[in-house]
């Protein structure tokens, strides 16, 4: 056990001069340092793959390589705080498209079409008075 730690400690790379965005989506905020590397994903100090454990989340944070073709290119570090991993995910993509397109402007009209690069704004509804939830009403009874 001691071992893999001393690992991920020593594979812990220096982000300098490093590109950085903000991301968000629900109440998730995901602050990412990208530079040019190997295709290192570290995400609140842990690989990608040990904080992420469902495919598509993985999957959905790879998109943004592999829309502009460049899986092996880039090096990422990220804090990410809030909400579940779907909207961290999320938040991760959006922070990780903007921070590409500040390092290479031509990926701005690929990762627009793909709708990467603006932020999801939908949230959760509020609930209302007099409801069981945000529009579920009580059960009705005559009697």
């Amino acid at each position: 056990m001691e071992n893999s730690e001393n690992l991920t400690q020593k594979e812990k790379i220096e982000f300098k001069d490093s590109k950085y965005a903000t991301g968000r989506r629900k109440t998730s905020i995901a602050k990412i340092w990208l530079k040019k590397g190997s295709g290192k994903i570290f995400v609140n100090g842990k690989n990608y793959e040990d904080y992420f454990k469902r495919d598509t989340h993985k999957m959905q944070l790879l998109r943004p390589f592999e829309i502009i073709k460049q899986e092996t290119t880039y090096d990422v570090k990220c804090n990410v705080k809030g909400g579940g991993l779907t909207g961290q995910v999320g938040a991760m993509v959006h922070g990780i498209s903007k921070a590409l397109v500040m390092f290479d402007s031509e990926f701005k009209t690929t990762l627009k079409k793909e709708k990467l690069t603006t932020r999801d704004s939908r949230s959760v509804e509020r609930k209302k008075y007099g409801h069981r939830k945000a529009r579920r009403s009580y059960q009705f009874s005559k009697r």
